[in-house]
């Protein structure tokens, strides 16, 4: 039996493990090899790493728990769990069955994007998520935000502050938006609908709504998250509803409503970054070796909190 069973070997994952390594605890890092940011071609704000592809920074954490013994790493996907405290047991897509005392969830979330042709094969190259992380690269250039929830004005405003003074909005049918408002901040605000995406090495084309494309370096987009399938379900971890979808509830120390399973990384917040999952990930791990010394000391999130 391990002490603990990470499930996710991305950020937050590996963070949490290189805790319990450093704490000599035994834990194993169940990864489906698929992060959710791993068709972006480099990561930025990330000190130390900004413009690094996250696949580089991602093997380079990898090798750096191959110093810690009691660490190990599993690839596959965990597809059953059960138990309580002290005996959880998980078995993965492979028929491989893990005993462990503690889990951590920090498999990240699923983005689920609007069903418009070309937008998938764009997704993290030149349709993008954010303004902190892929902005500045494309500083001053011709950007468009689809509207895919209220949010997506908010976006928009921030690039026109801070980014660009040619920011178009594609409303595509979106209710509930202040046009009034982005035209005022001069942002161009065009109402037809997108049809269809498609990017290449100058920019994304749009065909719109009557046939007609127009072409931009860069468009934002705030896709809605899922956890359909999460390990959390089966757990009966509380979830809360963020402005983008759900996300699994935490205490200070990162443990969910289930007494010995915790969470960090996209898992558990509404606003995913890597610098939150890497520190997510070290409050997991050391919250999780806290509960091992001295259990009842972290206690479970109450669920009417």
């Amino acid at each position: 039996m391990f002490d603990v069973a990470v499930i996710g070997g991305s950020f937050a994952g590996l963070t949490a493990a290189l805790q319990l390594g450093r704490a000599s605890r035994s834990a194993v890092v169940i990864d489906a090899g698929a992060p959710r940011n791993r068709t972006s071609p480099a990561a930025h704000g990330v000190a130390g790493w900004d413009g690094v592809a996250p696949s580089e920074i991602l093997a380079r954490f990898r090798a750096d728990l191959e110093a810690y013994p009691t660490i190990g790493l599993k690839s596959g996907k965990a597809v059953a769990l059960c138990g309580a405290a002290e005996a959880f047991t998980i078995e993965t897509d492979g028929g491989d069955m893990i005993t462990a005392r503690r889990i951590i969830l920090a498999h990240g979330v699923r983005d689920v994007l609007p069903e418009i042709p070309g937008l998938a094969e764009a997704w993290g190259i030149r349709a993008l998520h954010c303004p902190y992380c892929h902005g500045y690269e494309v500083k001053g250039e011709r950007l468009a935000v689809l509207a895919t929830h209220p949010m997506s004005a908010h976006q928009a405003l921030m690039l026109r502050a801070d980014w660009s003074e040619r920011v178009t909005i594609i409303v595509n049918r979106m209710e509930g938006l202040d046009l009034e408002a982005l035209r005022a901040a001069d942002i161009v605000v065009d109402t037809r609908a997108l049809i269809a995406a498609r990017a290449d090495d100058s920019g994304i084309s749009l065909s719109l709504e009557g046939g007609m494309d127009e072409h931009f370096d860069a468009l934002f987009l705030g896709p809605k998250v899922s956890l359909a399938g999460s390990p959390a379900d089966q757990l009966g971890c509380a979830v809360a509803e963020g402005p983008m979808g759900p996300f699994v509830r935490v205490g200070p120390m990162a443990q969910t409503s289930v007494p010995g399973v915790f969470a960090a990384g996209d898992v558990a917040r509404p606003m995913p970054n890597i610098n939150f999952a890497l520190a997510d990930g070290a409050m997991a791990g050391s919250g999780c070796h806290a509960s091992l010394l001295f259990p009842g000391f972290v206690m479970p999130l109450e669920l009417a909190a």
